[in-house]
């Protein structure tokens, strides 16, 4: 199974173009929170109203997994706490969000939404139990938007910038591996990074920059690697072998890498799905 993760595109369409543009040369995108951006002109209905179209042109050519974060909580439950409706309400189409969990292949994905008070925090860890309980197949990968804290993927080269239920969940139920976002920074500084490892756990964060393409990630389920890309160059890591820093520097492609990393220019602006009423 091949992947493409992305994560914290804030509205940022060139990056929304782009990962339309190779979507189909892959088995699962993953976009791993923060679709939308607060401090936009832009208002939020009509950020959503796009941003859902994007993901109905990338359904059409991949499976595609996504998590709310922070950026996207649009308004709030019972209880006051802050909801990303606009993504609950979207599943009456099939798109496979917050709270879901869905297995391919030979792997169980589980999407988490983000918990802004103890309602939501609870509803969480039920939905990692129930679908640790209900879990058949061979491996387990999460998606939430905030990496855990006192990790390389949560440092933001002052403080981490992660959350302690989210290692504490990882360390009780050790998944295969976790896509998180949030921690804007943790792979361009010194002392963080775009991958860690607890336990048996792999935990990978894109970090993230203005430009398109996105810093991003691909995995090679089959070939047991993942690649970071980013204007600052590529780093390759085999997740078959122990994590060892610092990570080198990759000049060279592997060779399953070769085959998808051909993506043509982002479609051009005036092709963008238009936000509607």
């Amino acid at each position: 199974m091949r992947l493409l993760v992305v994560s914290d595109l804030h509205y940022t369409l060139p990056q929304y173009d782009w990962v339309l543009s190779i979507a189909d040369r892959f088995d699962v995108v993953v976009m791993a929170g923060d679709h939308l951006e607060i401090a936009s002109p832009v208002p939020g209905r009509a950020q959503s109203a796009v941003v859902l179209k994007y993901f109905q042109k990338l359904r059409q050519k991949t499976k595609l997994l996504i998590c709310s974060g922070n950026h996207d909580l649009n308004t709030r439950n019972a209880q006051g706490e802050k909801i990303s409706t606009w993504l609950l309400g979207s599943k009456n189409d099939g798109l496979l969000s917050d709270g879901d969990s869905v297995t391919i292949g030979d792997t169980l994905f589980t999407l988490c939404p983000w918990w802004d008070g103890p309602i939501v925090k609870k509803q969480i860890g039920e939905q990692l139990a129930a679908a640790a309980k209900a879990r058949k197949a061979t491996h387990w990968v999460w998606l939430y938007h905030a990496p855990p804290v006192k990790s390389e993927v949560s440092w933001e080269a002052t403080h981490y910038f992660g959350e302690e239920p989210v290692r504490d969940w990882i360390e009780q139920y050790q998944p295969d591996m976790v896509f998180a976002g949030h921690a804007h920074q943790a792979p361009f500084v010194q002392d963080g990074s775009w991958i860690d490892r607890i336990g048996k756990t792999w935990v990978f964060n894109t970090g993230r920059e203005f430009i398109a393409p996105p810093a991003h990630i691909y995995i090679d389920t089959d070939a047991r690697e993942a690649v970071w890309l980013s204007s600052a160059g590529a780093q390759m890591v085999h997740l078959d072998a122990p994590l060892s820093r610092p990570i080198p520097w990759l000049s060279e492609p592997p060779d399953w890498l070769k085959d998808v990393d051909r993506a043509p220019d982002p479609s051009p602006a005036e092709n963008r799905p238009p936000a509607g009423e």
